[in-house]
């Protein structure tokens, strides 16, 4: 048998709920040596639930020879140390998202893991979902043809009280941002994964009366693609009680549904497809209510591709492109008028 893959673990709050699953359904290839959090307490006791050794410190865990790649499950003001450390020591790393709170901030990431050269992924699940990946080959067939517009909806809950009132959570300084950069960032990733790269924008942002919050709870946009489809969004943590984001693609002989983990392809002919299950993507009060699966395949799916000397499906520099969005998104909100997506660079 292989060795095992081996892993260490940085945060351990909220976040880490699904990965700590995912590694326990994926001891027998995966090897969790070492956790760490600042607060000794919640760091002994996260460990005691999953089953995995505490780590004294960031550097022990950097010191340990056998671990080939560090775990980041911390808030994103937290990221650029963290991932300079384990660059210098060798590490190879998988990261929460955002990769930073600011896109030059995560440049500066994404290309200090360059220079070193080690792996950087980051953690976007949603491709993962079976149905996202059926999804995925059906369109790189070719069967669907011409991808000709995009919705996409993400209305989801959170609540003042627990949520919102956490310190720094909804920030520019801890977050980086509010709906779009924390919780549709998955979606917008998965849309750009699937539809391709937006070549501007046209968009509204605000804060509704139902929080108390620095950031935006709602943002609707406009959306034109680089390949000639047209679309729109919507994305907000003001839809009590919250429900399933949907992502609708209409190409010339079919459109096809991603909604609450289930595909269904609507062909023009008459014929109807579904392919998935149904299950919480997250949408409500409770931001953990959701399978750890799609962690599961994502965290394998990296430790594969550091074996096999690969790229892992979702990296830091397919991560910018999600970034950008967001920022010509803001720009566009706060100026009234179209705005570009910057060009990826290099």
């Amino acid at each position: 048998m292989d060795k095992r893959f081996g892993l260490g673990i940085v945060g351990a709050g909220m976040g880490a709920k699904p990965h700590a699953l995912a590694l326990q359904a994926l001891r027998d290839s995966v090897e969790v040596r070492g956790a760490y959090r600042r607060d000794s307490a919640k760091r002994d006791a996260f460990c005691a639930e999953y089953g995995f050794p505490a780590a004294e410190s960031y550097a022990a865990m950097l010191a340990d020879p056998e671990i080939e790649a560090i775990l980041v499950v911390t808030p994103p003001n937290a990221r650029a140390d963290i991932v300079a450390a384990a660059a210098q020591a060798g590490k190879h790393v998988l990261m929460e998202k955002p990769v930073e709170r600011s896109t030059a901030a995560a440049e500066r990431i994404v290309a200090h893991a360059e220079a070193a050269g080690i792996t950087l992924g980051v953690v976007f699940q949603h491709r993962f979902r079976a149905a996202s990946m059926a999804l995925g080959e059906r369109i790189a067939s070719g069967a669907f043809g011409k991808l000709q517009v995009v919705h996409l909806v993400v209305p989801w809950w959170r609540p003042q009280l627990g949520y919102y009132d956490q310190p720094g959570r909804g920030t520019l300084a801890q977050d980086g941002g509010g709906v779009l950069i924390t919780q549709a960032i998955h979606s917008l990733d998965l849309m750009l994964s699937l539809a391709g790269p937006v070549a501007d924008v046209t968009a509204l942002a605000a804060t509704t009366g139902l929080h108390q919050m620095e950031t935006e709870d709602f943002v609707s946009a406009g959306l034109s693609f680089a390949n000639g489809a047209v679309g729109g969004l919507m994305a907000t943590t003001a839809n009590y009680p919250g429900g399933p984001e949907s992502l609708t693609l209409n190409f010339d002989r079919a459109s096809a549904t991603l909604a609450a983990g289930t595909l269904t392809v609507r062909w023009m002919d008459g014929r109807t497809e579904e392919v998935g299950e149904p299950s919480q993507g997250g949408g409500g009060a409770d931001p953990m209510a959701f399978p750890f699966d799609w962690h599961k395949a994502q965290i394998a799916d990296f430790a594969a591709a550091v074996r096999e000397g690969r790229q892992p499906a979702s990296t830091g520099a397919s991560a910018l492109r999600v970034h950008r969005l967001i920022d010509a998104i803001m720009a566009s909100a706060r100026s009234g008028t179209r705005v570009s997506v910057a060009a990826e660079r290099g």
